[in-house]
Formats: C-alpha cells, structure tokens, sequence
C-alpha cells in the first residue's frame, strides 16, 4: 500500500466524505504535463480529447482544518496513478472530485457482515466508525500480510484477515467465507473488491440466500485483466 497525502487551499470547503463515498483522483500520464480536465458531460477530458488519467478512490480521511485529503494506494507495477504514487514527491499537482453519495447505515440492523480486499480497506475503516455501537460488525478482509492495516475500534467489531494467494483467483477467499456466515433478517451485507468476485458473492446471497437487495451494499472496484 502507498499512502498519498494531498494538501492545499484548494481543498477548503470539500464536503466531509461518508460511509465508503468516493473521489476521484487525476494525476498526469506518464511523461506529460498536469492538466486538470474537464467535465464533457458525461466523462472528463483533457484538451486534446483524451481520457486524463484518473482513478477512484475511497479517502481514509479528510482532514477539514489542514486542507489535508489522505488516500490509500494498493501497488501494483502497471497502473498509471499508482506509478504516479510511487514517483510524488511534495509539490507535484493533481486534482480531486468528489466526494460522492456515501453508502447508507440501516441503523435497525443488528449484524453487519462486510468484505473486501486491499482496494475496500479506507471503505472498511469508514463503515466502522459509522456503524453504531449497538451493531454486531463481523469484518472480512481478504489481503497479503503487508497489507494488513491498523482499523478503528468497535465494541462489537470481530476482524478476521485473510492472506490472499496469490496461486487463487482474487476474492476466492471471501466468496468462500460468504457461503459460511450466517444470515437471518437482521443481516446486513457490504462487499467490494474485485468485480467478478463480488458478482459472485451477489448471485450467492440472491439466488441461494434469498437475501432482500435492500440489505446489501456490493461493489466492483476493479477488474482482473484477462
């Protein structure tokens, strides 16, 4: 993981972000000038008609009084904004959107059961310090060691982490601990990470668990290429 800390007047007034709401973050391509896109109605481009290089992200904190916005990177060697990451040295520019609609807490639910991998991990950290106390929260992450990172307390968090590996499919693990967990009308269901692992964990809760849609929050945050 690479934590980015971005940081500037600029920042002054950006909403607080909620529960897992994202921003979107724009960096230069590889060898370019930074440019800060613009809204084409549907997308953001750059002057020439390209696509900017642009990723979204789940912030682990805004800091309101410095005009500090933190965000977490998983490495990875070929992603344009990662490789910006590992290169950023203070004073480079970029540019932020967002935040954007954060996810709901159903404050009636007794259990939480959440899931995810490396990218879901700022979403996790959120999520707990929303989730009100009375709720139980049974956390599931799936993640190489390096990437097991300090969460906020809970007084009904139960955290269990799971080393991904690498000789499995992505989300392999918690399509598994899916299966297992129990579930009765006062579950609650949060999973994100890799897109056709949680497709799956989708259909399972759906087709085989008859769980209600508007008890789960499932989230594609990337795509294992073929």
């Amino acid at each position: 993981m690479r934590r980015v800390v971005l940081g500037g007047t600029e920042l002054a007034g950006m909403p607080q972000p909620g529960p897992a709401a994202s921003i979107r973050l724009v960096v230069p391509w590889p060898g370019g000038s930074f440019e800060v896109p613009e809204w084409a109605g549907n997308e953001f481009l750059l002057s020439d008609g390209r696509r900017p290089a642009l990723r979204t992200f789940t912030p682990v904190e805004l800091d309101v009084t410095s005009n500090e916005l933190t965000i977490d990177i998983v490495r990875h060697p070929d992603g344009a904004v990662s490789g910006w990451a590992e290169r950023a040295i203070p004073g480079d520019p970029a540019a932020v959107s967002g935040p954007g609609r954060p996810d709901a807490i159903d404050d009636d639910a007794g259990r939480y059961i959440v899931l995810g991998d490396e990218t879901a991990i700022p979403a996790i950290r959120q999520l707990i310090r929303a989730i009100p106390a009375a709720i139980t929260i049974e956390a599931h992450i799936e993640a190489r060691v390096d990437a097991h990172l300090e969460l906020p307390t809970h007084p009904r968090l139960t955290m269990t982490w799971h080393d991904a590996d690498p000789a499995r499919l992505p989300g392999t693990r918690l399509r598994e601990v899916v299966t297992e967990v129990e579930l009765d009308s006062d579950s609650r269901v949060w999973a994100a990470g890799e897109a056709a692992a949680v497709q799956a964990i989708r259909k399972h809760l759906f087709t085989e668990r008859g769980m209600e849609r508007r008890h789960t929050s499932i989230r594609g945050y990337w795509k294992l290429r073929e």
